[in-house]
């Protein structure tokens, strides 16, 4: 098993990035818009850590920028039907953090943005890890504090229309978060949310 790579960069493709090691070019998968490879210039030493995937006709290396991620990526292949590259594309869509506050708070519209993964999947991931990601941590605490506003209120009422708009939940919530629980109308819940989001 390798755990992480030290080594030069020697290329950096979307998706991909070849780390040259002791005189061997290693071939690591990484997220979409991974820190290893934005931050990564030709030659510059950097250090992945990986897991790798070894099946009948093919061996992969996945790499991450931290620990965490990586132990996020192995957690995301627990669950029946995610793959490698399923996993890799939920990390591509919503970066560890966020993808973390998606389960956490049982937002599966918000994993369906990764390419590939249906509601269905979604939804598993959802099932079978909203408590391991909790007892994980990092969440910055308990849910936003948007997502415990009453019912039938004019702050809940702009969260549904937020999401009508195309927010998933968990970006709905988090745009009302900073804002008063009362005093304002829907629509200016609405604007306000829309306004910190631009």
């Amino acid at each position: 098993m390798i755990h992480y790579i030290k080594g030069a960069v020697a290329e950096a493709l979307p998706g991909m990035i070849v780390i040259e090691s002791g005189g061997i070019g290693y071939e690591i998968n990484v997220p979409d818009g991974s820190p290893a490879v934005l931050a990564a210039g030709t030659g510059e030493i950097v250090t992945v850590f990986t897991a790798m995937i070894v099946k009948e006709d093919d061996v992969s290396l996945y790499g991450f920028a931290d620990r965490e991620e990586l132990a996020l990526f192995r957690m995301l292949l627990t669950v029946s039907g995610v793959g490698a590259k399923g996993a890799l594309a939920m990390l591509s869509a919503l970066p560890g953090a966020e993808l973390k506050r998606a389960i956490a708070f049982e937002d599966a519209a918000a994993i369906t943005k990764a390419n590939g993964v249906g509601k269905k999947t979604a939804q598993r991931v959802v099932l079978e890890l909203k408590d391991k990601v909790k007892a994980l941590g990092g969440l910055d605490g308990a849910r936003p504090a948007a997502a415990q506003i009453k019912k039938d209120s004019a702050k809940s009422q702009a969260a549904d229309a937020l999401i009508a708009l195309g927010f998933t939940r968990t970006e709905a919530l988090t745009a009302l978060a900073g804002l008063p629980d009362e005093g304002l109308t829907t629509e200016e819940y609405i604007r306000k949310a829309l306004t910190s989001r631009a």
